[in-house]
Order: C-alpha cells, then sequence, then structure tokens
C-alpha cells in the first residue's frame, strides 16, 4: 500500500516557482519517486515508506536551505 506525501512550499511567488519550491521539486525528482506537480502543492508517493520519508527530509532540507518561511506537509496512506 503506497505512502503518499503532499508538501506545499512557502512563500507563494507570482508566476514560475520561486527558488525555494523549484529545490524542493527537484530533491523530490532526484528520489526516482512518483512526484505530481499540482497548482498549489506536489505529491510524492511510494511503495517503501523508509524511502518516501527520507525523500521528505531532503525536501524540507532543500526548500528551507533555499529560502522557503513555510513547508507544509500532509502524509497519507490512501
Amino acid at each position: 500500500m503506497p505512502l503518499v506525501v503532499e508538501f506545499t512550499v512557502e512563500p507563494f511567488v507570482e508566476g514560475s516557482p520561486g527558488p525555494h519550491v523549484r529545490a524542493a521539486v527537484d530533491a523530490a525528482e532526484a528520489s526516482g519517486l512518483r512526484v505530481e506537480l499540482g497548482p498549489f502543492g506536489t505529491s510524492v508517493s511510494g511503495d517503501d515508506d523508509a524511502e518516501v520519508l527520507a525523500t521528505v527530509d531532503r525536501v524540507v532540507r532543500a526548500a528551507v536551505g533555499a529560502g522557503a518561511t513555510r513547508v507544509l506537509v500532509q502524509v497519507e496512506r490512501p
């Protein structure tokens, strides 16, 4: 059963994603897990809980390191 994590990175920037959002998405995409970009958040999912949660750690660190002021994370097992 997959684990799905949705994250939203703030502050919001008009137009294209800011560097803090791009850093978080890049970290998610580098994981090799399923990544879905949405207008207000991005989700990462996979069957290996440990890998999904390790990816969340990398995503949050990348976002904060690139200037994010808030990262909201929601974890769900559908």
